[in-house]
């Protein structure tokens, strides 16, 4: 591997630099959405039983993007629903955007890494065949080596953007769905606190939001 590294010249010590980045936003990213995380269960559980006071407890003690947006409702609770629910998607969209934070790295290094890996192997094979005549006459083994030396920048190109790609739908998705139940969770107290009374029952959250 090592050898490798020193003979592939600068592409391969990009693509491992991509590598070593995308495993770090893989990993950061993945404990930053945990369900736990971006929706406490205690708190989840408890929207549709608590009084105000209750959550507003609740929303210090488990600060996370559902805390936020109920202790934002409640702040405003004076003003119209309307008005009120507007403010809420706007926290809402600033929520999303630093759930999405860093997925914008992977997709840079799903598009770029088989690119470079290409450039580099059009990069080792054109001296190589700049001087396919005189190879042709000597030794073939030598050739074969050079063209598979070549090649395995293409193949590591597509090893580092295959991950990245599987992690960035991944997490895309997994943000779209949070996203989804937090809307949802939302829209319950808020239905409760313009009808006067936060221990009304409401539609209880997504058998999801209820896992740690």
């Amino acid at each position: 591997m090592f050898d490798a590294l020193r003979t592939g010249g600068p592409f391969l010590w990009l693509l491992l630099i991509m590598s070593v980045v995308a495993v770090a936003f893989i990993i950061e990213r993945g404990w930053a959405l945990r369900g736990s995380a971006i929706r406490p269960v205690a708190l989840s559980n408890a929207l549709g039983v608590a009084s105000a006071e209750d959550l507003r407890s609740l929303t210090l003690v488990q600060p996370s993007p559902l805390a936020r947006l109920i202790s934002l409702m409640l702040d405003h609770r004076d003003w119209s629903k309307t008005d009120n629910a507007e403010a809420v998607q706007v926290l809402a969209r600033q929520e999303v955007a630093q759930m999405e934070r860093g997925l914008v790295i992977l997709e840079i290094i799903v598009g770029i890494a088989p690119l470079l890996g290409l450039v580099g192997t059009i990069y080792a094979i054109i001296p190589i065949f700049a001087d396919f005549g005189r190879a042709v006459t000597g030794d073939n083994a030598l050739l074969a080596q050079g063209i598979a030396a070549a090649l395995n920048k293409t193949l590591a190109g597509l090893m580092v953007a295959i991950p990245a790609l599987v992690a960035w739908s991944y997490y895309n998705k997994r943000v779209e769905l949070l996203a989804v139940e937090l809307e949802g969770l939302c829209d319950g107290v808020l239905r409760r606190l313009y009808l006067g009374d936060l221990k009304a029952p409401v539609v209880p959250p997504p058998l999801s939001a209820r896992k740690p």
